[in-house]
């Protein structure tokens, strides 16, 4: 299932642009491996920084859950929650294939 997030002041336009890899990935984070406790103070700690660099875009790679039996993409859909209350993120959607599809989202932090 794809990741599409926008926050209301956001131009469809731009999320297009995200959609089609058109910002440049500045930092990224693999998420793979990693318990949800773990992946979600990685993840904060990643954005964290991130941010204090003054970093646009970023990728994160949480996987497509298929390991995760009946639960479903338990990694996945903690990083869609983190990052729907985090007010610096602007908006996120899943990569594209060659990017790890699914398994992945574009996630564009605000600016300075």
């Amino acid at each position: 299932e794809e990741l599409v997030f926008r926050r209301a002041h956001i131009p469809p336009p731009l999320l297009r642009r995200l959609r089609r890899g058109e910002f440049r990935v500045q930092r990224e984070i693999d998420l793979h491996g990693l318990t949800v406790a773990e992946a979600k103070q990685a993840l904060r700690s990643f954005l964290v920084a991130a941010l204090e660099q003054q970093v646009r875009c970023v990728r994160i790679v949480h996987g497509k859950g298929l390991r995760s039996g009946h639960r479903g993409p338990v990694l996945k859909s903690a990083v869609s929650a983190i990052l729907r209350r985090t007010g610096a993120v602007l908006a996120f959607v899943s990569a594209r294939a060659v990017d790890g599809g699914t398994g992945a989202v574009y996630v564009l932090l605000a600016g300075p």
